[in-house]
């Protein structure tokens, strides 16, 4: 993947700063990874904060390989990115079941930094532009904080995806 990311870098003259290449990086594996998935999905379940199961959101068919933001966004969960995967904020901080949290890469020092001015930081948060799904989720709990910290925006704007 590091060799197809640097070909493509350097082809489209982008930009070497370290938060670019991370991003390059997760977008270059996010797509190698999916189209290898051989279509293989899982079922996630979402609930805000504070909620009780009655209101649990339950999307089925998630393509293994995207991220939980993507997989937020193409299933109208309530999760906004207003950095569009671009590691700048943390308006896509989700919180982890203990189990599925441990199996996890342990998160960058941009995403923990990041995480460090979330709202409602839990020893098992994380963005959810930089984890990407796997099999081993299936049917996991993903609990949506009650508010994000979007600094770009105070006016309560929500950017639409694309």
């Amino acid at each position: 993947h590091k060799r197809i990311m640097s070909a493509i870098l350097k082809r489209l003259n982008v930009c070497y700063s370290h938060t670019w290449q991370q991003f390059n990086t997760r977008l270059i594996t996010m797509y190698c990874y999916s189209t290898q998935n051989n279509g293989e999905s899982i079922t996630l379940r979402w609930i805000k904060d504070g909620d009780d199961e009655s209101k649990m959101m339950v999307t089925q068919n998630v393509p293994i390989g995207i991220s939980i933001l993507e997989a937020a966004h193409r299933n109208d969960i309530e999760l906004e990115g207003a950095c569009e995967s671009s590691l700048a904020c943390s308006t896509c901080h989700v919180i982890l079941e203990d189990p599925i949290y441990d199996q996890l890469e342990e998160p960058s020092d941009d995403e923990y930094d990041l995480l460090d001015v979330a709202f409602g930081l839990t020893e098992t948060s994380r963005l959810g532009c930089q984890i990407t799904t796997a099999a081993q989720m299936d049917n996991m709990l993903i609990t949506l904080p009650k508010a994000t910290r979007n600094f770009y925006v105070d006016d309560g704007f929500k950017p639409h995806h694309h």
